[in-house]
């Protein structure tokens, strides 16, 4: 039972290791990134470390005309089930936050809704978190 908390919890704080940048071209024409976003006005794009770019804005929710679902749009706080999928997703999810961490790139962590840039204590703390989580998981330890 221990595990599949630790699982559970680990699901939901694997992805706040992303990094988050923005990307905009200046009226002179020279692109700008950065970790905060650009002035008001400026359209930007926001992009993650592993060089994906994120719509400007979020699709629109589809019309439910019942009203329900509503409440399947919140993050689940559930435990997750220990499955081959779940522990793969864990896995996954590890790998990529490992591979942000020994990149060269800032790593920008949501901080009560502050983005702050992660200090190379930090880094290093939550890079041996992150290898000692795969070992436990994701290498049959």
């Amino acid at each position: 039972m221990r595990r599949l908390l630790i699982a559970a919890a680990l699901l939901l704080v694997a992805p706040l290791v992303a990094a988050q940048a923005y990307k905009w071209t200046d009226a002179s024409g020279t692109v700008h990134y950065s970790d905060a976003p650009p002035p008001q006005g400026t359209n930007y794009k926001k992009v993650t470390t592993t060089g994906t770019v994120e719509p400007l804005a979020q699709p629109a929710p589809k019309a439910n005309p019942e009203g329900e679902g509503e409440s399947s749009a919140k993050p689940s706080t559930q435990p997750v089930a220990d499955t081959p999928e779940n522990r793969a997703k864990l896995c996954t999810s590890l790998k990529s936050n490992l591979e942000t961490l020994k990149g060269s790139a800032p790593v920008v962590m949501d901080e009560g809704g502050q983005q702050k840039v992660m200090s190379a204590d930090q880094r290093k703390q939550q890079q041996a978190s992150s290898e000692a989580q795969y070992q436990q998981y994701c290498s049959g330890g």
